[in-house]
């Protein structure tokens, strides 16, 4: 079993007095690694910018030698994520795939993984074309089934994958129920992206591990890529952290800095994006001209009562089709103003995107049929701005569209 490795600390015990694990999420996220500068007293922790660490002799560091393997800014990044998710241990990666690739790095050759059907085009794409490489086969399951997926797993299943909400329906799946199912062999891994820490902690429903695109709600401002794999246990994470040096997709301190300033504001953006996504999928909904709106918090969607009793929120993803199609679909994500036309989410600006052609491209188109990623599918990113602007130009996208 690899060590931990150089730079790495268990986040429940902080340097000092200043940050307990028991204060609430507001103070975890301002608080939590981020004790001020010894040296100098700074505040804010400063930006390690440096590759390498001078020793004080041969084999005696202060901590750190090398910035794949440690860097006070990671290290910084990764104890306020930790703290954020109630886990003992963070890794952050230079991406949110980087993160995904790490959380698969126990599998070996003849492994099987059980997945969500309907997650994100990247995350596929790495289990059906990079995984299927190294021998270990995927199943892919609607994941809301607990007799479909318990089907699914076999004496060879190592890892069960789930996406809750997914990307794009925004399908919710019962993570305490489907931890009751794993063994103790068995890892069950959690992408809690789209809701964040604030809305959803995986590891109190008996998750294992949990992943983050960290570009997304974590620094919320679309100027950083970043992910991060949270756990509690110690062997999973020496496992973990030995990947994470050994392939070396760590960030940079800019952007760690940039994702640790950013995390610092998660709950009262969070707080904004479900408000205004909540608005948003309400008028939606109301309109004759819209077919269907996907959105946990809407009581017509099919898991609404699991949302609210396993997440604090409901976030700030919103999919719908309009009456129309495909046509009608994209004319609206070009017709829009305020929601920018681009892939990725969580930001403080809305976008707008169509998955079966932006962020599911990879995905076969036989089976985003099956799993009705079609083309008249729209998903939106609500951001920060005054609701009444952001549905103001909904509307006249709809409006505009129906007469091309």
């Amino acid at each position: 079993m690899p060590s931990l490795t150089l730079g790495h600390s268990d986040p429940a015990t902080p340097a000092t007095g200043r940050y307990r694990a028991s204060d609430r999420f507001e103070t975890r996220a301002i608080r939590a690694g981020q004790e001020p500068c010894a040296a100098t007293g700074a505040t804010i922790p400063p930006i390690y910018q440096t590759a390498t660490f001078t020793l004080d002799s041969v084999g005696v560091d202060r901590g750190f030698d090398y910035s794949r393997t440690g860097n006070p800014t990671r290290l910084a990044l990764e104890r306020q994520l930790a703290a954020l998710e109630d886990g003992r241990f963070a890794a952050a990666f230079a991406s949110g795939m980087a993160a995904v690739a790490a959380a698969c790095c126990t599998l070996r050759a003849g492994d099987h993984v059980v997945a969500t059907g309907d997650l994100y085009g990247g995350t596929y794409r790495y289990f059906s074309e990079v995984l299927s490489r190294n021998g270990v086969t995927v199943s892919f399951v609607d994941t809301t089934d607990l007799r479909a997926l318990e089907a699914a797993i076999g004496p060879r299943t190592r890892l069960i994958w789930l996406e809750t909400p997914t990307n794009p329906l925004l399908r919710v799946a019962d993570i305490g129920a489907i931890a009751a199912l794993k063994r103790a062999n068995r890892i069950l891994a959690v992408d809690n992206t789209f809701l964040s820490p604030y809305f959803q902690n995986p590891l109190r429903f008996g998750a294992d591990l949990v992943v983050h695109s960290t570009t997304k709600y974590v620094n919320g401002h679309s100027d950083a890529v970043g992910g991060a794999v949270i756990v509690n246990d110690p062997g999973l994470f020496a496992d973990i952290a030995f990947h994470q040096n050994a392939a070396g997709a760590v960030p940079g301190p800019q952007d760690a800095y940039l994702t640790l300033r950013g995390a610092k504001t998660l709950a009262v953006r969070m707080q904004q994006h479900e408000r205004n996504a909540l608005a948003v999928a309400r008028r939606l909904e109301s309109r004759r001209d819209v077919e269907r709106v996907y959105y946990p918090g809407l009581p017509s969607h099919p898991d609404h009562a699991l949302a609210r009793r396993q997440q604090r929120g409901f976030g700030g993803v919103v999919s719908f089709r309009p009456k129309g199609g495909e046509a009608r679909a994209l004319r609206i994500a070009r017709s829009t103003r305020l929601f920018n036309l681009a892939v990725s989410l969580g930001g403080v600006e809305s976008l707008i995107c169509s998955p079966a052609t932006m962020t599911h491209k990879s995905v076969p188109a036989e089976r985003k049929e099956r799993l009705g990623i079609t083309p008249d599918l729209v998903r939106l990113s609500v951001g920060l701005e005054d609701v009444r602007d952001l549905i103001d130009d909904l509307e006249a996208a709809l409006d505009a569209s129906r007469n091309p």
